[in-house]
């Protein structure tokens, strides 16, 4: 499996009607509205690099109210 760490820009007042709705979405493992520059980080696997893109590009920056994704892949 790979995981990886998406660091999301939402729209104002929206963190928590998305974090909410995301925490539902296959693949997600963890989603917390946070602090700081972004406004949630979702933890999220597939069995390779390639799910893992699927899972961001058609589903999780399809939500509404996602303005900005930033992915970091987990290394160990």
């Amino acid at each position: 499996m790979v995981r990886a760490y998406i660091l999301m820009t939402l729209e104002p007042g929206k963190a928590m009607e998305v974090v909410k709705r995301m925490r539902k979405e296959a693949g997600v493992t963890q989603v917390d509205a946070i602090t700081g520059e972004y406004d949630a980080i979702a933890q999220i696997q597939a069995k390779d690099v390639k799910g893992i893109g699927t899972l961001i590009v058609e589903r999780l920056q399809g939500f509404s109210g996602v303005l900005r994704t930033i992915t970091c892949l987990a290394v160990e």
